[in-house]
């Protein structure tokens, strides 16, 4: 069974599927809800979401609370070092891991800036858009559509 990890106001509580289903929420209005949990009621309300990072700012009955998400999908990708965090100015793009090159989404000459997606690679039968870690401009694109790569390969060089 699937664990959830929710980081509130850094602090991590980790929740079952089973335990999510036990929460009795309505939906009260667009980005509103009331929610009884362990025979307590509380409103809640979305204050602001960034919903492609899961990051959440909820308030619940009047207080603020910072959220983060994060799946058995998420805790396995940060696992294998898909979100290793890099200077803001970058060098060099390697390879996270093993794989085969699907397609390239960047070419020699383009300015990247954090978050830009670089290439797809697939890895565990699993697609994964590789995206910057920090800005520069590509020098070079070392590998091409369907060339496998070695973890810690390089595959882009920067300038």
């Amino acid at each position: 069974m699937a664990d959830y990890s929710i980081t509130v106001n850094g602090k991590e509580i980790v929740l079952s599927k089973t335990d999510l289903e036990a929460l009795d929420s309505i939906e009260m209005g667009h980005d509103s809800f009331h929610v009884l949990a362990n025979a307590t009621s509380y409103k809640v309300d979305i204050a602001h979401e960034d919903v492609s990072n899961k990051n959440f700012r909820l308030l619940i009955n009047g207080n603020s609370y910072e959220v983060q998400l994060q799946d058995s999908y998420d805790r396995q990708v940060k696992k294998m070092g898909l979100l290793a965090v890099s200077s803001k100015k970058i060098n060099s793009i390697k390879a996270p891991m093993p794989g085969l090159i699907i397609d390239v989404l960047v070419e020699k000459g383009q300015e990247i800036e954090e978050g830009t997606p670089l290439l797809v690679l697939s890895a565990m039968k699993m697609e994964n858009i590789i995206l910057s870690q920090g800005e520069g401009k590509v020098k070079a694109v070392l590998v091409n559509k369907e060339d496998a790569v070695e973890k810690g390969q390089l595959i882009i060089e920067m300038e």
